[in-house]
């Protein structure tokens, strides 16, 4: 970004995530923009196709700006989706209504993984990052963009599974009988994902995030050696200052709560945490090291806003006082929440979390 690049107005996310005081709670959601909104339905009808929504650079912005005409957050995120890097190395992504996203080249065994190429960012991914520059300009310093990727081990498991998986049979039976075919794939993946975030914080990602959705299907040997160490390795890796103020890092593994004390020595400045570990355990574990992301059951948002309310307010104070905190959810919004409830969701955390900063 240049020197005119506007005055950040709104920094209480990237002070959170550097666990400086903050008046109030940051919060924003993941898949904020999304099919529960139908603002977004009839622009991803506009687009035509999933992918194309995606690579065009004033549609991603449209839909990243559209939870922001709704509701008052304090960060976009970047409209993409996880699984650009495996598409820009050749694998064929489609999607198939109802069963989400499926690849027409597996890689599932060494010489398959060893014919991969590596992608060109700049060539294969520019419209993510022309994505990344549109939407920063048209947010105008109103809040912090939010970058992100795929992990290599939960984008290596698409890569080899094919799809979507419910017990990663192929994933990790490359890992057991091949661990070097796994290896030498999970690194060249993890090169991709460096240059990848990195491509997006020279465009203007404030922050980024590493989503290691099926991290928590391994061992702990096995996230140690094929989620945790690569994804140290891409942390590494990262441009941690641009703009004259540092580009913090969260990491969330989903199923990762028994590894928050593993995941706090990568080097990342927060951890995302799911609805199954509680944010007051957290806290007492790594919470003077980390600031913690979370975690709101996106289930809650079925419910009404009363009930709402009550679980905003039962995190908020599993958190505590102090700062380090982001409200989030668990996972992703659903597509069947309404969007009333997601404003009460955050209506809440704007009502009732001023009391826990009183200090600040």
């Amino acid at each position: 970004m240049s020197a005119a690049t506007p005055v950040l107005q709104n920094d209480l996310l990237l002070r959170a995530l550097a666990r400086e005081p903050v008046p109030r709670t940051p919060v924003w959601m993941m898949r904020q923009a999304g099919r529960y909104l139908p603002e977004y339905r009839a622009t991803r009808e506009r687009a035509g196709s999933f992918m194309d929504l995606c690579r065009s650079s004033e549609l991603a912005c449209e839909v990243t700006m559209q939870p922001l005409a709704r509701y008052p957050l304090d960060a976009a995120i970047l409209f993409s989706d996880i699984l650009t890097i495996p598409d820009a190395m050749g694998l064929g992504l489609h999607f198939v209504e109802g069963e989400g996203p499926k690849f027409e080249r597996p890689v599932r065994d060494s010489s398959a993984i060893r014919a991969l190429r590596p992608p060109d960012i700049a060539r294969d991914l520019g419209y993510v990052t022309d994505a990344v520059r549109v939407i920063r300009r048209e947010l105008q310093g109103r809040v912090p963009l939010i970058g992100f990727t795929g992990s290599p081990w939960t984008l290596a498991t698409y890569m080899i599974e094919g799809g979507s998986s419910r017990d990663f049979a192929r994933a990790k039976a490359l890992v057991y009988d091949d661990p070097a075919a796994a290896h030498h794939l999970l690194d060249m993946v993890a090169t991709a994902v460096t240059q990848y975030l990195n491509a997006q914080i020279e465009a203007g990602a404030q922050a980024v995030q590493i989503f290691d959705t099926w991290g928590g299907a391994l061992s702990t040997p096995a996230y140690q050696a094929f989620s945790l160490h690569y994804m140290t390795r891409v942390i590494e890796g990262l441009i941690r200052e641009h703009d004259q103020r540092r580009v913090p890092v969260t990491v969330f593994t989903k199923g990762g709560g028994q590894w928050l004390e593993l995941m706090a020595d990568s080097g990342c400045d927060a951890l995302g945490l799911d609805w199954t570990t509680e944010l007051g355990d957290a806290r007492a574990r790594v919470g003077h090291r980390v600031a913690l992301q979370g975690n709101l059951d996106p289930a809650v948002l079925n419910a009404g806003p009363a009930a709402i309310r009550s679980e905003v307010e039962r995190v908020l104070a599993s958190f505590g006082s102090g700062a380090g905190h982001i409200f989030n959810l668990g996972h992703g919004i659903t597509p069947g929440v309404p969007p009333e409830h997601a404003g009460a969701m955050i209506e809440a955390v704007h009502e009732l979390s001023p009391q826990w900063h009183e200090s600040s």
